[in-house]
Formats: C-alpha cells, structure tokens, sequence
C-alpha cells in the first residue's frame, strides 16, 4: 500500500479514534500510527498512545485532532515534528490552509480531511493520502477550498442530523404506540436498509421516494406531509447553512488567533 509509514495523531477523539481503527482494519498496521491524548484510549493493541508530545522523530505525517480552538496553543509544541518531508494533516473544522501553512510553514504540504473527503494544498502527497483514506471510504478532492465549509456542514456534521431524524422516527413511532425499544429497533432498521438501497441503485433518493410511493396511499399521504410548503427540504438547508457559517466563523477565529 503506498502509503505513510509513520504518522503522529495529535488528539485523539472519538472521530479520530474511529479513523485509526478504520485505518488497521483496512490494513495499515498499527505500529504506523503514535498517537499523543492527555488520556488514554481504547485503540487496537500495537499503536503507541503517549500523554506528551515526542521530544524528537521522525514522521511522514502529522494529523492535528485537537478542538479547533486550541491550534494556536498546540501549533508552536507540533511545529518542530513538522519538516520539510512531513505531510501535515487536519480534521479541525474552519481551520483554513492558509492557517495550517502559517503554523507549519516548512511542511511538505498540508491537507484538510473530514470523514471520506479531502481539500489539499500540495499535489505530491494526493497519491499517500488518497491510500491513507481508502480503507475509510472513497477520497473526495476538492476544486476549491471554500466547499471546506458547506462540506464540514455536510459530512462532518452530517451524521448527526442523520441520528437525529432516526430518534425523530423512533419518537415518532413510540408516540403512536409502539414500545420505546421496538420502535427504535424498526427506526435503525429502517434507515440502515433504506441507505443502501439508496448507496447500491442507479437511481437518485428523490425518485427512489417517488418509486416506492402508491398515488393515494400510505407511503403518499406521509410523503405529502413532509413535502407540504417545502418545509422538510428548507429546514434541512438551514440546518446545513447554519453549521456551514459556524465553520467560517471558526475559520475567522482561527486566522485571528494566530496573529495575535
């Protein structure tokens, strides 16, 4: 696999937790990754957990997991594990390029990562990091680093108004008389079967909604519901708008602390 064959995780929450084992199950031997968390995880055995940063070492890449808040304080302790033949990566949301290169400027290149999807400054390194995330899912590269923010909204958040909608329906199902548990069961169930139905077919969600609705029947009338005056599609978008503008406001707090 070409590959990185070292890389330093600085901070390690659930997200990144759930990358390191997506990496090992996908074949990167976990003796690749030193990870560096003020509290122990629970990884797979053979990657090296640390409390403190490494006094010295040599890494192919650098991945910055820490809050977004905290780059300009973590930023000069990393800096000197970050030379001109580290590839620097980041999962902190609104947390620009141009930001990353300011920190780390003798960095062979810097990339922008969330969940399957990638932003890159430096094309060298789109080869090793596209092998990085394939055991993740498909990589997706962006034309322009401004997507960054509508895409943080979109699958870094994502997910979460995705469990949201499913406690809606489990919610939904109880308050109509099924047990708590059984609805959320059917409600998990639902969702899982229907995504990849969704993930596998040649057609889009909306015509699939279309295709498996009787005109005048069950499926129909509850369509109607969450179709009347747009509101399910306008409340999603703003859902999204207002995730993707915190992101350009951590982008501009960001930029800002790391002139101060």
């Amino acid at each position: 696999m070409n590959t990185f064959n070292s890389i330093l995780l600085v901070g390690c929450g659930n997200m990144v937790g759930a990358m390191v084992r997506g990496w090992i199950a996908g074949g990167i031997a976990p003796s690749t990754f030193t990870v560096v968390n003020p509290s122990p995880r629970e990884l797979p055995e053979g990657v090296v957990q640390l409390r403190v940063l490494p006094e010295g070492g040599s890494f192919d890449a650098v991945m910055l997991g820490v809050k977004p808040q905290k780059l300009a304080e973590v930023a000069p302790q990393v800096e000197p594990l970050v030379g001109p033949g580290t590839v620097l990566l980041s999962v902190l949301a609104g947390v620009q390029l141009e930001t990353l290169a300011g920190n780390f400027p003798r960095s062979a290149a810097q990339v922008r990562v969330m969940p399957n999807l990638a932003a890159a400054l430096g094309k060298a390194a789109q080869a090793k990091v596209d092998a990085l995330m394939a055991p993740l899912g498909t990589a997706e590269w962006l034309a322009e680093e401004s997507l960054m923010d509508p895409v943080t909204a979109l699958a870094g958040s994502g997910p979460a108004f995705v469990y949201r909608f499913i406690d809606a329906l489990a919610q939904g199902a109880a308050n109509l008389g099924l047990p708590a548990e059984q609805a959320q069961r059917l409600a998990l169930a639902t969702v899982e079967g229907a995504s990849a139905l969704a993930a596998a077919s040649e057609h889009s969600p909306g015509e699939l909604a279309r295709r498996v609705a009787s005109p005048g029947g069950v499926t129909q009338v509850g369509l109607d519901i969450l179709d009347k005056d747009n509101a399910l599609s306008a409340l999603v978008e703003d859902t999204l708008r207002g995730a993707r503008d915190r992101s350009i406001q951590m982008a501009a707090e960001a930029r800002a602390a790391a002139k101060s």
